[in-house]
């Protein structure tokens, strides 16, 4: 329930979730606070810096962030999946002070330390499969997934690289190749890298034949298309995220991502899940392709994996990644020590506070309200999505055309309302849901009050 409270007034010294775990609007949104901060902003940081909301934050934890004016907004966006276990997460923050005392920086590469390797530990035994693996760790998903390309086509001496329709993997030169979206990804940033091939993406919403005919049709023309334009024996690698996340939340018609998977590993190609967004509890299982018994080569992740700190990781079958040369991967802040704590803290968190199971809840709470919102409104076009990753597609009445202008608006007002929704999707038009792990039923419950109200007022 939202509360009155001065908007000066801060009562708490702390995030974490020793905060007030409540909806609280004192000011209009963005308040005074936050947009002169936002005037700040525009005069200091170039405007291709985007913000979804302009609220500048102080506090944050468990469901809630609260900004400059005191305001406490319901947050269905963990920072795009990244604080799935909940913002300043105690056991994150203790392992993180810890630390910082202690040493904050030495390159792993130059004098190492020992959370480095449990984290890399860890990752081995806690991916899918039990073959024999290695890890090492980057600053970010894009970097993650650039370097499995990397060891991809060291290890095969092959180049090509095969990704998909609605696919998003990062703003690098390379990333931002295997990237579906033009706008704003890669608008006049060309020329882009070579070697880089897209198929159809098994989008049961959007295929042409109708659900039921996605898996088997679009992985037949993804194949065809790869024996003849490329040839199996060029293709290094096959990336692809196990449920796409920029693009839409697009969940793969089942049956895809193995018939995928299978080609592959008939053809010496180096399957890649990019779980940069999907990974660390946050679909219901600890990894997403779990869900379909995927077995990937070489697995990447990042975001949810420290809880905020920047840490990314790149986990693959040990010929794979041990056939690269000393100096070949590397990086001067990959695996900073403070971000190896604040990983260690997450995994275990995720196992004690059994957050598997809490995205399986987040999905049982959301979903019922979330269909009965699509029967009642008929911009609904579809709900879809996994554990704590659901999201929306709206339309125009009657069709399956796009509608973003309307996604837009409801975004501002469940924004006016205190509530952190984010949108998404090559056409722009799916509202995305990725509450931390934290949150509690009732401010789920809230949310999706505050998001039901916004439909009935468009």
């Amino acid at each position: 329930m939202s509360t009155e409270r001065d908007a000066h007034e801060q009562p708490f010294a702390h995030g974490g979730p020793s905060l007030p775990q409540e909806r609280r609007l004192v000011t209009e949104i963005p308040g005074p606070r936050s947009r002169e901060m936002f005037a700040r902003k525009r005069s200091a940081v170039p405007p291709g810096i985007g913000t979804t909301l302009p609220v500048f934050v102080t506090h944050a934890g468990g469901g809630v962030v609260v900004d400059a004016d005191g305001n406490s907004l319901i947050d269905f966006g963990s920072g795009i999946a990244v604080t799935t276990v909940g913002n300043s997460a105690p056991r994150v923050v203790e392992r993180v002070r810890r630390q910082v005392a202690d040493f904050t920086h030495t390159c792993f590469m130059v004098t190492p330390y020992e959370s480095y390797v449990e984290v890399c530990e860890k990752l081995n035994r806690l991916t899918p499969g039990d073959h024999e693996k290695r890890s090492f760790l980057v600053n970010s998903g894009a970097e993650a997934v650039e370097n499995a390309v990397k060891v991809a086509r060291h290890a095969t001496g092959r180049q090509a690289v095969v990704v998909f329709d609605h696919g998003y993997h990062g703003r690098t030169l390379l990333t931002m190749t295997l990237t579906a979206k033009n706008m704003p990804y890669k608008h006049r940033f060309g020329p882009y890298a070579p070697e880089v091939y897209r198929m159809p993406m098994a989008y049961p919403y959007r295929w042409p034949t109708g659900p039921e005919n996605c898996a088997e049709e679009a992985a037949a023309q993804a194949i065809d298309a790869i024996d003849k334009q490329i040839g199996a024996a060029n293709v290094a690698a096959i990336v692809i995220e196990p449920i796409q996340g920029e693009g839409g939340f697009v969940v793969p018609a089942r049956g895809f991502l193995p018939r995928l998977a299978e080609y592959a590993e008939a053809n010496g190609i180096v399957f890649i899940a990019d779980e940069v967004q999907t990974g660390f509890a946050r679909t219901g299982h600890l990894f997403a392709c779990e869900d379909e018994g995927i077995v990937p080569d070489i697995i990447c992740t990042a975001k949810g994996i420290a809880g905020g700190l920047p840490l990314a990781a790149v986990t693959g079958r040990a010929e794979l990644l041990d056939a690269v040369h000393v100096g070949g991967l590397g990086g001067t802040y990959g695996g900073n020590p403070l971000a190896c704590e604040a990983a260690l803290a997450v995994l275990e968190t995720i196992e004690a506070d059994g957050l598997v199971e809490r995205a399986r809840r987040v999905e049982a709470v959301m979903m019922p309200h979330l269909r009965a919102l699509a029967e009642r409104f008929d911009v609904i076009g579809e709900v879809r999505g996994r554990g704590a990753m659901i999201a929306i597609e709206l339309v125009v009445p009657g069709t399956k055309q796009p509608d973003a202008a309307l996604t837009g608006e409801i975004a501002r007002l469940c924004h006016a309302e205190g509530l952190v929704v984010l949108t998404a999707g090559t056409y722009g038009n799916v509202l995305r849901f990725l509450p931390p792990l934290a949150i509690s039923d009732a401010l789920l419950d809230e949310g999706l009050s505050i998001l039901e109200k916004a439909f009935s007022a468009v």
